[in-house]
């Protein structure tokens, strides 16, 4: 049987890159679900007949196109594009809008595969999508922004819709973008529906929606810990990332008992050995998303801090760990340094930040180890309540969404339990949630025929 799934494995992504070259990306996040499920497929002739697992990695629909723009010396810029419209077997295609200089399509193809599996797990009837640009919005005007959305807008609004492919936020799209592109959406389409996620509060947007992701991944992980006889309470929580995901899982990491010690951004991290309190969390709201400056201004207000030019938090002494910042942040080597510094728990708050030598060494050390299609579905979740509070023009409170929110990530920690024990009694959270998110999406499938 080893064999056969090797052989399998093997045949699969040759071919898969032959399609796609030099989509790296792209290939390690197939990779890591194929090796996954390779053994159910085998037994199950009729998934390989029908060539499922091909037919999921190739995308509906890849539409690229040029995003003209002036910025505010009046001179024209030109950017590209992105929307990949992955899967559509669940539901209207669902997935976030990415802003950053390293968006291009390998890079999105992984993120719209990678939500097919995530919203499937949700429970929630999305499919599969992800788009973007490699407009950088750092150090731009308000004004050069929303010139930005709008022309981007512009193109993106003929391939979208509330029944067909509903857009959120994500790296670099926040609140201000999303609320650009929506105005831009309705003046040429001239409707007010909920054809984007991650609206404000006044306008269709849902309570809860900035913090669900980083709520949601420290909810997975308090289930993980929980299988072990752990919580929360008293221990050492080391953080990537200072944008929403990373900010808000701080918040939630204090209000399950929890000591957040480290934040970071592209230049390196922070180190506060005394615990990043709700002060000084509210410090870093308005250093981000107000002013939206370097966490290295953080050792400025707190001098007690240390900021580690170039370096990330992995070498900090902690008991879990949550990358919350972006893809293949988390090598072997850091995650080797993890392990060793007693580490118990690793749950992914973004989309693929350890690399699979990352995963190889947490999983071969027994570690609690969540990939992010799992333990961040917090987010696209809570976009799919917003979903449906614009669908039956209502609005539920915040305790209402949170209680949801945490309903839909312990369905999410069982079904990785159903399907991802091993014999031994381990755990595998990666091989769990590959195979419930791929049972719903290839049953519509071929339930829909050859389409």
């Amino acid at each position: 049987m080893e064999e056969e799934v090797k052989n399998y494995v093997d045949t699969f992504m040759s071919t898969l890159i032959a399609r796609n070259p030099g989509e790296k990306e792209f290939h390690q996040a197939v990779r890591e679900v194929v090796e996954s499920l390779a053994p159910y497929i085998i037994e199950n002739p009729q998934l390989r007949k029908s060539k499922i697992l091909e037919r999921i990695t190739e995308p509906e629909r890849v539409v690229i196109f040029r995003v003209p723009w002036l910025n505010d010396r009046g001179e024209v810029e030109i950017n590209r594009g992105y929307r990949v419209q992955m899967n559509s077997a669940i539901g209207p295609y669902k997935g976030g809008i990415r802003f950053h200089p390293s968006v291009n399509l390998s890079v999105l193809k992984f993120l719209a595969f990678e939500q097919t599996f995530k919203n499937s797990l949700t429970t929630l009837p999305m499919g599969g999508g992800k788009g973007g640009s490699d407009f950088n919005p750092k150090n731009r005007s308000d004004e050069e922004v929303m010139k930005f959305c709008q022309s981007f807008m512009t193109e993106l609004q003929r391939h979208i819709g509330s029944d067909t492919d509903v857009p959120a936020g994500d790296i670099g799209v926040g609140g201000r973008e999303v609320g650009y592109m929506y105005g831009q959406y309705k003046r040429l389409r001239n409707e007010f529906t909920g054809t984007l996620t991650g609206k404000g509060l006044g306008w269709g947007g849902s309570p809860l929606r900035p913090e669900a992701t980083g709520y949601g991944t420290c909810y997975f992980a308090e289930a993980m810990l929980a299988t072990r006889g752990e919580s929360f309470k008293d221990k050492t929580v080391v953080i990537s990332g200072s944008g929403n995901v990373a900010q808000y899982a701080v918040q939630k990491t204090l209000q399950l008992g929890g000591k957040p010690v480290t934040l970071s951004d592209s230049n390196g991290y922070i180190h506060d050995p005394d615990g990043i309190d709700a002060g000084k969390l509210q410090y870093v709201f308005e250093l981000k998303n107000i002013f939206r400056g370097r966490i290295k201004e953080y050792v400025e207000r707190y001098p007690k801090a240390k900021y580690y030019e170039g370096q990330k938090p992995w070498g900090v002494k902690c008991d879990i760990a949550l990358p919350c910042a972006t893809q293949n942040e988390l090598d072997g080597e850091a995650a080797a340094l993890l392990v060793k510094n007693g580490c118990k728990c690793v749950a992914e708050g973004a989309n693929m930040p350890s690399t699979p030598e990352a995963i190889a060494v947490f999983q071969n050390a027994k570690l609690l180890y969540a990939p992010g299609k799992a333990a961040n579905a917090g987010g696209v979740a809570t976009s799919g309540l917003e979903m449906t509070q614009n669908s039956m023009r209502i609005s539920w409170t915040p305790e209402e969404v949170d209680a949801k929110l945490h309903s839909i990530m312990s369905d999410i920690h069982a079904a990785c339990i159903k399907y991802g024990t091993e014999e031994d009694g381990y755990i595998n959270y990666v091989k769990g949630a590959n195979i419930a998110g791929f049972i719903k999406v290839a049953g519509a499938m071929l339930s829909q025929g050859l389409v």
